[in-house]
């Protein structure tokens, strides 16, 4: 039980909104924002009856000045409902809706701001008095607006129409959006409005069993994985997403990546230590063993005879440093939607970080960059400069994060790879950029000086619409299917394309048969809409992973019983 409740509450670096504000603030009926403690959006009762905010929220800081900030198990904790009872799946891709949350608590501050009385009756709620002093007031409204300026710009530019649903995000779109518009821009606000793009590839939240054994990562299968470090990579990334502070500050030739930095490098390493801890669940219901073992059969043909093997069996994958051992994670494309690869092409301003580069990792950034190397620049030097302040006489500035400037020719040249602790040499694969997400005039090497960086691996760039394939343990608790969670169930995604749902019901009643979400859903009001195989790039096509489709109805039958058992 302790260890579950430090997973459903380990700050991590999250910073949201100040707790008392939240408190403070209000629904559009007049109800309290935090009222059910987000159980509107999906988000799942904490363990303890007092807390008032839901798993995965958190409030850190000294008492009277608590800051809400989320943590994995917000979006990695799945509960569903068979019949009448509730079965919780620590790990499982939670089935929350996150971009109504987002845009609830935007238009909440926008009423409490929206005149003089309504901002007087909220800081009365923050103030804690009916009639708190003016210049209390007047300080609290400064950092109310200062606080929404940043959080309305993002808000307002990144959520799309339609929207992600019950279930998804497009989180590497909000990382995105996050570090290049809200961290790196001019004082006092930060913001580089321009590089906030529309978040509209939304992909369902993976589950967390195992996801430390991958040797990669992330859907398009761009981050190598395995490792504490390389783990450590994977989260920081994530922490810059959901609301961690990031304002890297520039010192003549030199950045400072953890001026202003809210990374909890201490909870993002217990974190990956309870990661490790949850095995995939266990199927609760009975089994037909006699048919799962005919399924087991089918499960190891080859790809071409409709089996599964091939590509999510678990094999040997890459060795990480220090002699970890990893399960094989194949990138490929298997012909479903491929919007995820325009993100992933994305530009931007690199504003105080122009001319950066991290010795032996990155290129120094150009003045309009990938999004993609702005985020790798920005993480690997977040860990490099942390990692060697912990070095007994070593000063972050060792790491070489510098900027090339054409007008400062004595700029210091890049350290001898020698210098920097061995943990640190896998950092660069954290971040393998896809060539076929760009276009050849943004398409970006990772050099480094006359040099080639570890990300320079003479490996073929993966096609458009590449993604990992996962070993499927505990792959009955993740439904929808597919990487945008467009296919409601396991029997589903063993039909043609062309004859799976057009759209359908989505939450947390479960389907034991087809394994997956059941047609019919008790919290109505959230329907799936999929496009086929004429729209792949909506963000939401239905398409591809045509395997075992052809197989007879009872190899089908067979084949789905012995996922059960994994």
């Amino acid at each position: 039980m302790s260890s579950r409740t430090d997973f459903y509450t380990r700050d991590q670096g999250s910073r949201l909104i100040p707790l008392a504000w939240l408190k403070a603030l209000k629904q559009a009926d007049g109800a309290p924002f935090l009222s059910g403690r987000l159980a509107k959006y999906g988000y799942l009762p904490a363990l303890d009856a007092s807390n008032e905010l839901p798993v995965g929220f958190y409030a850190s800081g000294p008492t009277g000045a608590k800051v809400v900030g989320m943590t994995c198990s917000a979006c990695h904790t799945r509960q569903i409902k068979v019949a009448d009872r509730q079965y919780r799946i620590d790990g499982g891709p939670a089935l929350v809706d996150f971009q109504s949350f987002l845009s609830d608590l935007d238009k909440a501050v926008a009423r409490a701001t929206s005149d003089d009385a309504a901002f007087n009756t909220f800081a009365a709620s923050v103030l804690q008095t009916a009639k708190p002093d003016s210049d209390k007031v007047a300080a609290l409204r400064s950092d109310v607006d200062a606080w929404y300026v940043r959080y309305h710009t993002i808000i307002d530019r990144s959520l799309p129409n339609p929207a992600w649903g019950l279930g998804r995000l497009d989180a590497v779109g909000m990382i995105f959006n996050r570090v290049t518009g809200l961290g790196i821009g001019p004082e006092p606000t930060f913001l580089i409005p321009e590089n906030i793009h529309r978040a509209d590839a939304p992909v369902r939240y993976p589950f967390l069993w195992n996801a430390p054994k991958q040797d990669k990562t992330q859907w398009p299968g761009f981050a190598d994985n395995g490792s504490d470090i390389l783990g450590l990579a994977r989260n920081v990334g994530e922490v810059m997403g959901v609301f961690g502070n990031f304002q890297p500050t520039r010192d003549g030739l030199f950045i400072d990546f953890l001026n202003n930095n809210s990374v909890n490098f201490d909870g993002l390493e217990k974190l990956e230590d309870l990661a490790k801890k949850i095995g995939p669940p266990k199927w609760p219901w009975s089994i037909d063993t006699a048919l799962a073992a005919k399924g087991k059969a089918v499960f190891e043909r080859s790809a071409a005879d409709g089996g599964c093997q091939e590509c999510h069996g678990q094999k040997a994958g890459k060795e990480r440093f220090p002699f970890q051992k990893t399960w094989a994670t194949p990138i490929q494309n298997v012909g479903t939607d491929t919007r995820e690869y325009d993100i992933l092409g994305w530009t931007a301003k690199s504003g105080v970080l122009k001319g950066a580069y991290i010795p032996f990792a990155t290129k120094p950034l150009k003045e309009t960059d990938l999004a993609f190397n702005i985020l790798s620049t920005s993480v690997i030097g977040t860990i490099g400069e942390h990692v060697l302040s912990l070095s007994k006489g070593a000063s972050p500035r060792a790491l070489g994060a510098s900027v090339q400037s054409e007008a400062a020719p004595g700029a210091p040249q890049p350290v001898d790879a020698t210098r920097l602790p061995a943990v640190l040499q896998d950092l660069p694969g954290a971040f393998r950029f896809p060539d076929a997400a760009a276009t050849p005039e943004t398409r970006l090497r990772l050099d480094m000086g006359a040099g080639k960086s570890n990300a320079d691996v003479a490996t073929p760039a993966p096609p458009k619409g590449a993604y990992e394939s996962r070993v499927l343990y505990g792959i009955w608790a993740a439904a929808p299917y597919l990487h945008n969670g467009s296919v409601a169930s396991l029997a589903e995604l063993l039909k043609p394309a062309s004859q799976r749902q057009q759209r359908f019901a989505i939450g947390p009643d479960y389907d034991v048969n087809n394994i997956g979400i059941a047609a019919s859903q008790t919290q109505a009001g959230n329907v799936r809409e999929t496009t086929g195989c004429d729209d792949l790039n909506s963000g939401n096509s239905r398409c591809g992973h045509e395997f075992g489709t052809s197989l007879p109805d009872t190899d089908k039958k067979a084949l789905l019983e012995y996922l059960k058992t994994l």
